[in-house]
């Protein structure tokens, strides 16, 4: 994937790009006079923005870039940079985190693949580049692709190049030039056989992107992958139907696409960063390897959606002897209420690989900024990795689950517990004894009747983020919202709210309760000019016996929360302007007209791992 448009400095697939508004077109470049008008607001940016203790402390970062080149254009992108995750990859006891990145500033181009490594997905190491523009095939940009283990237990990488200013993309090879090297720092890209596939037979040359992992099947020694793209809808309907083609190999040079797609969905424009593997059946946390297949395995094919800037996914089955694969839900793919999302938050152009050191599938996630572009020129750094999490297949198969990985929790230090502490309507609890800017708080509650759990309007059963927009964190119900006001400060004025409510089901549901969980960040901070989106996404748990659990990671300007065990999760971006370091509150609430009960909540500080020289 190229670049992204959408609120901020962002990073896409996982890139940093500077976007005209929260809403906008790809593949944004700026002039030098937009740029100079971004220097000269910065004098207009609130202090407590700029405030270092708002760069997040435990969250995936580069090191700062600088502008080069131009000898007149102020240096005013410092640190600021274009960001895209490419290939994540375990190999010989290290983890690679290879990144798209502009190493000439923070607008969109002169893309290259920046390299980190860590041998536990927390504490990281920066090395050289990777990846830069050398051959005609790339000339114009090394976009972003996937990472693929060889039977002899060599790495290599399959990315999109740019081979014209009129954005004509390839995919290309590149292969580690000492594969005995356990930290890959240095990779050959052959041009004699550079582009490897090219966009033919009526591809949209523009709109053909980001290669996925190859499987390989044992029955024909054939090896596969996907490439996005998108391809008009046809009919007086007009529109665009997102594509995920199929290409086959038995060498990985030579390419040929399959006539048919793998998949594809009307009106969902351009697929991004597709991302398709198995999993298992049985419910289990243990991850398959991407060319594992059999009557014990179901597969995961998602998406990231270039003109609604999120990501979903489906779980069904793929037939291998026609290439194709069909969703379990026929209407997985249709409308967002239908739509499956890894997060319902701030969440976008992710990717997974299979970890085998643990034998786990392990999910990367970008979340962008949502201040202003002024505010990001002037405090100089912009988008975060999300924690890496673990995913796995629901013992319902139904849906995915996710976690953070188990080495966070290496992050811990003081904590404070609470047990069988009661929240009665319209109260709060204070959560003292240790530091909460950057923390780990996991709670379970209990809900002392489901009674009064008020009627889901109709009009707003389908559409979860405007059921929270409407029925927010202050607005009493019969049975919640209850959860944690987290980065809140003293008296409260600053505070994000991350919360459950319980409703009644129409007739003829599935289910009698229906769970939503919101994130409200609209009194997040006095800071004005933010973008303060609620998110919010039903969760599919049983609430019988009025039990529901919440564990939020809070880390200075993020927010990534997960209900129900990872049933439910949500992602958000905040800038508290007085919430800040030792200022940083938390709290427990309830403003529902049912008792709550904390039976358990334990919260931790965090301490900051090695962060890439920072």
């Amino acid at each position: 994937m190229g670049a992204l448009g959408r609120g901020g400095w962002a990073w896409t697939c996982l890139v940093v790009v500077l976007l005209v508004e929260l809403a906008g077109a790809s593949h944004v470049v700026y002039d030098y006079e937009k740029l100079l008008e971004m220097e000269a607001a910065k004098e207009a940016v609130p202090p407590s923005i700029v405030d270092p203790q708002l760069k997040t402390g435990y969250h995936f970062q580069p090191i700062k870039n600088w502008i080069n080149g131009n000898a007149n254009l102020p240096n005013l992108l410092s640190a600021l940079v274009e960001l895209e995750l490419a290939a994540p990859l375990y190999y010989k006891g290290w983890y690679h985190f290879f990144y798209q990145y502009n190493p000439k500033g923070a607008v969109w181009g002169n893309i290259v693949w920046a390299h980190s490594v860590s041998r536990d997905l927390i504490n990281w190491h920066a090395l050289e580049t990777a990846l830069e523009p050398s051959i005609p095939s790339d000339q114009y940009g090394c976009w972003s692709g996937s990472a693929t283990i060889l039977p002899d237990g060599t790495p290599v990488i399959m990315y999109t190049g740019v081979a014209s200013p009129n954005n004509y993309q390839v995919q290309n090879i590149a292969y580690p030039k000492n594969a005995s090297d356990p930290l890959l720092r240095e990779w050959v890209k052959p041009s004699h056989i550079n582009p490897i596939i090219v966009p033919e037979g009526g591809i949209n040359a523009t709109q053909f992107r980001d290669p996925t992992t190859a499987w390989r099947a044992a029955g024909d020694g054939h090896w596969r992958l996907l490439i996005g793209s998108v391809a008009p809808t046809g009919g007086t309907r007009g529109g665009t139907r997102g594509v995920a083609y199929v290409y086959r190999s038995r060498d990985f040079r030579r390419w040929t696409r399959v006539r048919r797609p793998l998949h594809s969905a009307p009106a969902t424009g351009m697929w991004e960063c597709p991302d398709f593997y198995p999993v298992s059946k049985d419910g289990r946390r243990v991850g398959l390897e991407t060319s594992v297949m059999g009557t014990r395995v179901k597969h995961v094919l998602k998406n990231s959606l270039d003109l609604r800037r999120y990501d979903y996914y489906t779980v069904g089955v793929y037939d291998r002897r026609v290439e194709r694969y069909v969703p379990d839900d026929p209407a997985g793919d249709e409308g967002e209420s239908r739509r499956m999302r890894y997060d319902y938050g701030n969440f976008y152009a992710s990717k997974t690989f299979y970890d085998p050191a643990k034998r786990r599938r392990i999910l990367w996630g970008w979340a962008n900024e949502s201040d202003t572009a002024a505010d990001d020129v002037a405090k100089g750094w912009a988008g975060i990795q999300a924690i890496p999490r673990t995913v796995w297949l629901d013992p319902s198969g139904k849906q995915l689950l996710q976690w953070p990985i188990e080495e966070v929790e290496a992050l811990r230090r003081k904590s404070v517990t609470l047990k069988d502490r009661v929240i009665k309507p319209g109260q709060h609890l204070e959560v003292t004894g240790i530091q909460t800017a950057q923390a780990d708080v996991e709670v379970s509650f209990e809900v002392s009747s489901l009674k009064g759990a008020e009627p889901l309007d109709p009009a707003l059963a389908s559409d979860a983020e405007r059921l929270c927009g409407a029925k927010g964190a202050d607005v009493e119900g019969g049975v919640g919202p209850f959860g944690l006001w987290v980065l809140a400060s003293a008296n409260r004025e600053e505070r994000t709210a991350v919360f459950f409510r319980v409703f009644r089901a129409a007739a003829g549901s599935d289910k009698p309760l229906m769970v939503l969980m919101c994130t409200d960040p609209t009194k997040s901070s006095l800071n004005p000019d933010l973008y303060r989106p609620t998110f919010a996404g039903f969760v599919d748990t049983d609430i019988s016996d009025g039990k529901i659990s919440l564990r939020s990671l809070i880390d200075r300007s993020v927010v990534e929360s997960f209900g129900a065990g990872g049933k439910t999760c949500i992602l958000s971006r905040v800038y508290p302007s007085l919430a800040i370091g030792k200022n940083a509150r938390l709290y427990v609430f309830n403003n529902g007209k049912a008792e709550i009960k904390v039976s358990r909540l334990t919260a931790w500080e965090m301490k900051k791992p090695l962060m890439n020289g920072a």
